[in-house]
């Protein structure tokens, strides 16, 4: 089964043998056994292309789910004797710097037994941690395949642009397309952030290559503190910038033609057998019920 997910990520057999060090007879005799085992194709070729079957694409969910609820079992088993509850989850940038220190403290609080450990990163960096089992669950800001995840709505947030007080701008702004003049300071590749304003342009028929000068920070603090210092604009969830716009570091971009709201999701493997148990976390770090939030 790990050689089979191993080769759905690759989707290349010789590949798949080069990173789990076998042969690469070895990794078709194992796909040809689980063909053999559940009597179905698992993988075609579209050309020189790889593709997994429907089968292949159900069999591939599935396996995820397993290879993930036997590394929770491990962890689960190894703090048993303790009498602790191991919780181990991803949050994305946003999420985990300003939204979890209230959540946390509260939870902590409340459950002083827990050993709690939370991982920040992007969204797709979430996603592989999940599959691989490192992480129970994620709290993310961008997209992920509804197909593979069981998920709860967590919150909904406004996505702001944003600016110094005293930006000076080379064009009154007035609509999203007076801004690409402007330098945009950008979050890197994975984040969802960035995920949610590039699917907003592509929406509006643009793209970030509209913008005549960009700038990557993966790091909402600096990335905060240059738009504070005037060296750009930048798009963010309200939320995170709470604290600059109530105190004026930051100022509000009002754009005639740029709403933008999204939502940021409790997510974990689909069909999981811990599927209560992330429930039961889930009511416990929102205080409300699973169906207020569905």
């Amino acid at each position: 089964m790990k050689t089979f997910l191993k080769v759905c990520e690759c989707m290349n057999f010789t590949r798949a043998a080069e990173e789990l060090n076998i042969t690469q007879p070895a990794v078709s005799q194992h796909v040809r056994y689980l063909e053999s085992y559940y009597k179905v194709r698992l993988f075609d070729y579209e050309g020189k292309k790889l593709r997994l079957t429907e089968q292949g694409e159900l069999l591939h969910s599935a396996a995820l789910t397993m290879m993930h609820d036997e590394q929770s079992l491990k962890s689960r088993l190894t703090h048993l004797p303790a009498g602790k509850q191991d919780v181990r989850f991803g949050a994305t940038m946003t999420v985990g710097e300003v939204v979890m220190p209230e959540v946390l403290k509260a939870y902590l609080s409340t459950y002083p037994e827990v050993q709690l450990h939370m991982e920040v990163a992007n969204t797709q960096e979430l996603l592989k941690r999940l599959d691989a089992g490192n992480i129970d669950f994620a709290i993310v800001e961008g997209f992920f395949k509804k197909t593979e995840y069981d998920f709860l709505h967590y919150s909904t947030e406004k996505f702001v642009a944003v600016c110094c007080p005293s930006y000076c701008f080379q064009k009154k702004p007035r609509r999203l397309e007076d801004m690409f003049v402007e330098r945009l300071l950008l979050r890197e590749p994975g984040s969802g952030t960035r995920e949610v304003l590039e699917r907003f342009l592509d929406s509006q028929n643009y793209g970030l290559e509209d913008f005549e000068k960009i700038a990557e920070i993966g790091n909402l603090h600096t990335l905060k503190e240059l738009a504070k210092a005037g060296l750009g604009i930048t798009f963010l969830y309200k939320i995170a910038v709470r604290k600059e716009l109530e105190n004026g570091e930051l100022k509000l971009i009002k754009l005639e033609n740029c709403q933008i709201y999204h939502d940021f999701t409790f997510i974990w493997p689909r069909e999981s057998i811990y599927a209560e148990f992330y429930r039961g976390l889930f009511r416990q770090f929102t205080g409300v019920s699973s169906s207020e939030q569905l």
